[in-house]
């Protein structure tokens, strides 16, 4: 816990540095030629995203889920990404939170999991596609040269090594992840009575997931589209905050801005919000393709904006769709297991 205060703190020192070195009136200058009309502009790619991504991962829900209206598993989705914009938890923080709150509408624990673990793997699948696609759209519109190759092979490896993950955990989910665990943890005579008491239902959640990938591949290759497709919606994002910021704005550009700027953010989860290394990764990126710093930091700080908006909004799904958050905290950790809705 200390670290992390001492990483946030650090994160926000970084970006209120830039922020003084880059000249506070500059910025607000910039930003004041955006007016209330564009900054709802400005959300609307993010909105845009929100609702692919919650059909990606309604299409992951097995057939207790079918009842459950659209919009539900969009604010119960929203609820759930709060948390992992809020907790350090490496994004993940709010998958098992989406999971319970399925429960709720009659869906058991066991395929609300599964489909939180179907929907995470395939929008990481999503994720090194886009950002393999901004790389290469990088190197095309910004040329080569002894520093960019490096830094274009340094990228490289980082997304091979993801991607090697992301395959390797679809081939452990496939062999049944949580047996897999739990034998592993018996051989180094480690035991968890939390998990050895829950043995049955982890065994039915690894055969609901291989179930869905042998049974339900249209799915998991529609999903997989869907998630792409959210993705591309942070290059639209990306579009039109420097169109309203005078631009120049150009397509192939900003696909390419949003999916390293994703890698950026997802290479600094460990900070807090990835506060200040995003700032400073956003700066760096936009001046590479030729923005000033000015609109690099203004940029930046819009999609803090944007964060901010969707925190808000996912803690109103919180409170509609969960309840008390301490009585969700409670019930996750008795129910967790279960194989039936309560």
């Amino acid at each position: 816990m200390r670290i992390r205060l001492f990483l946030l703190f650090v994160g926000l020192l970084t970006l209120v540095l830039i922020v003084w070195h880059i000249g506070p009136g500059q910025i607000y200058d910039a930003a004041a030629q955006l007016g209330p009309g564009a900054l709802l502009v400005l959300l609307i790619p993010s909105v845009i995203m929100y609702v692919i991504e919650a059909y990606g991962w309604k299409v992951t829900l097995g057939p207790s889920a079918k009842a459950i209206p659209f919009w539900r598993v969009l604010a119960i989705r929203t609820a759930g990404e709060v948390v992992n914009m809020t907790t350090p938890s490496a994004y993940v923080g709010g998958e098992p939170l989406k999971a319970y709150l399925l429960k709720k509408h009659n869906v058991p624990m066991v395929e609300g999991l599964a489909s939180v673990i179907i929907a995470k793997t395939t929008m990481t699948i999503a994720e090194v596609l886009f950002i393999l696609l901004g790389i290469a759209l990088g190197v095309w519109l910004l040329g080569g040269n002894d520093s960019s190759g490096q830094t274009v092979a340094a990228a490289l490896l980082s997304v091979g090594l993801l991607a090697f993950g992301t395959a390797a955990f679809v081939f452990v989910q496939r062999q049944g992840l949580f047996t897999w665990l739990l034998g592993f943890l018996r051989k180094i005579g480690l035991k968890i009575a939390y998990l050895e008491a829950r043995e049955e239902q982890l065994r039915s959640l690894d055969r609901t997931i291989l179930s869905f990938y042998r049974d339900n591949r249209p799915a998991f290759y529609t999903s997989t589209g869907l998630f792409l497709l959210g993705w591309l919606s942070e290059a639209l994002e990306v579009y039109v905050i420097l169109y309203f910021l005078g631009g120049p704005a150009m397509a192939l550009s900003a696909i390419s801005i949003g999916a390293l700027s994703v890698f950026i953010k997802g290479g600094t989860f460990f900070i807090p919000g990835s506060l200040g290394a995003q700032d400073g990764g956003n700066l760096l990126l936009l001046r590479a393709f030729g923005y000033s710093d000015v609109t690099g930091i203004t940029f930046a700080l819009l999609r803090r904006f944007r964060e901010l908006v969707w925190i808000g909004l996912g803690l109103l799904c919180l409170t509609f769709v969960g309840g008390r958050t301490v009585a969700i905290q409670e019930e996750l950790t008795q129910d967790s297991g279960d194989g039936k809705a309560g």
